[in-house]
């Protein structure tokens, strides 16, 4: 048996800090917001036809340990149109880092623009053959 890929992740928080994520990718990823076949509130983001990311409600009493030390960095997601998302986060005021990772390998040139969602989790978007 072995993982074949990556299905979805999944963030939770109550129902304010879940609409300000949805409104989050959605503006500054480009995620849609889709089907999702729970009962219980919040959303699936997809990207085109897959659901990515899943925004769930806190379970009544849950506590959300924030202070964790962990290798987690970053989820990054592929991307089109960089000129037209550095001026998107520019705009809002998003602080990013920008960075170019050249040619190798068979690798095509990628440019990578690092940045934090509302709760601090971070994002990478990633853009094959763009020029800024």
């Amino acid at each position: 048996m072995a993982a074949i890929a990556i299905n979805h992740y999944n963030l939770r928080g109550d129902r304010a800090t879940l609409d300000k994520l949805r409104d989050f990718y959605i503006a500054y990823v480009g995620l849609q917001v889709g089907a999702r076949p729970l009962k219980s509130f919040g959303y699936w983001l997809y990207a085109g036809d897959k659901d990515v990311l899943h925004l769930s409600e806190s379970r009544p009493g849950e506590v959300r340990q924030t202070v964790l030390k962990t290798g987690f960095d970053h989820v990054a997601f592929s991307c089109d149109d960089l000129p037209g998302m550095l001026a998107r986060l520019q705009q809002a005021g998003i602080v990013y880092r920008h960075a170019v990772v050249e040619s190798s390998a068979g690798f095509p040139t990628q440019q990578q623009v690092f940045f934090s969602d509302p709760e601090g989790n971070g994002i990478e978007l990633n853009f094959v053959d763009a020029v800024a």
